[in-house]
């Protein structure tokens, strides 16, 4: 009976969830070509390890160095920024790669690896030191698109391993194991990788234009940006729009998206997300006050997902929603 390696049915799935992205719009942004490279690199691991195909043991370390730097450019644009031509440097890593496949193959088990390493790192590291919202990515999500891009990380830093796993299993006479351990330990990655590229809390909207960053001499006080904001938020409602980014929040009021992060972090104690949903929150209890139920209050104010409205709502009120509906 015919049957499909384990590396082409992940290929089948990543390809079924850039559909998904396709039809949802998001095929343009850069995680979208981060699921498709991912799709890509399974595909030529199956033609490589159990259909034979020469080319693709040639073509499968080269495609692979693509991934790293294709998953940095995409933590870039949820930043501040998105792809320039400047980010051509991210292109030697691939050429290195055919460089050493010509001239030194052997060197290859150590080039990968580290391209792997690096990439991931940086990725963990200026996840962590992310203390607010990404710029591009919707508000309500909160520190969660921080959490994923670091399992984004430890994924690029653990598919490194791959090589150590099959020079181990060699060493203790377990060659066979080979097959088995790129086809789950390589592709298992992938699929998280590609995976997590359809979370919500890592969707990019269309970049907004950054605002230049003002004169130190001419920068308003704290309190008169949080009297403009204030004054914003109780005229337009912005919390209202489920697609908020600190990047939209921060051009309406003609201010850099640092400088507008800095005033409520420094007056309210709060990032901006938690700002922003504070606002939602209570929107929220007028609606409940009002009579409308649990689901109707959540999205009538901002908020597009259970798990974010009950958290969100927990933090504010110290009650869950429904708990908090029959005290009111």
């Amino acid at each position: 009976m015919p049957s499909l390696p384990i590396p082409l049915i992940a290929a089948l799935v990543l390809a079924f969830l850039f559909l998904r992205m396709v039809v949802t719009g998001q095929a343009h942004t850069p995680l979208a070509w981060v699921l498709v490279l991912c799709a890509i690199q399974a595909t030529v691991i199956s033609l490589a390890q159990h259909y034979g195909v020469p080319v693709a043991r040639m073509v499968q370390p080269v495609t692979a160095t693509l991934i790293p730097p294709a998953a940095w450019l995409a933590f870039q644009a949820a930043c501040d920024r998105y792809p320039s031509r400047r980010d051509v440097i991210h292109a030697l890593g691939p050429l290195v790669a055919v460089s050493v496949l010509i001239l030194l193959p052997a060197a290859l088990d150590v080039v990968i690896p580290l391209l792997f390493v690096g990439y991931g790192a940086a990725i963990l590291w200026h996840a962590r030191r992310q203390q607010d919202a990404f710029l591009n990515t919707t508000l309500e999500a909160g520190r969660t698109a921080g959490r994923l891009w670091q399992i984004i990380g430890i994924a690029l830093v653990a598919s490194a391993f791959t090589d150590v796993l099959i020079v181990a299993a060699q060493v203790a006479g377990a060659g066979h194991l080979k097959p088995w351990i790129i086809s789950l330990y390589s592709v298992g990655n992938l699929l998280l990788i590609g995976g997590l590229s359809l979370s919500r809390g890592l969707a990019m909207l269309d970049p907004v234009p950054a605002m230049p960053e003002s004169d130190p001499a001419q920068e308003a006080s704290n309190a008169e940006i949080m009297t403009r904001l204030e004054a914003l938020m109780d005229k337009d409602r912005l919390y209202l729009d489920p697609d908020l980014t600190l990047g939209r929040l921060a051009r309406r009021l003609g201010l850099p998206a640092k400088q507008l992060s800095a005033a409520i972090n420094q007056s309210t104690g709060e990032n901006v997300s938690r700002y922003v949903n504070k606002a939602r929150v209570a929107e929220a209890q007028r609606a409940l006050k009002a009579g409308r139920s649990v689901t109707q209050s959540m999205f009538s104010s901002g908020f597009q997902t259970k798990s974010n409205f009950n958290r969100e709502f927990l933090r504010v009120t110290g009650q869950a929603p429904s708990a908090w509906s029959k005290g009111a």
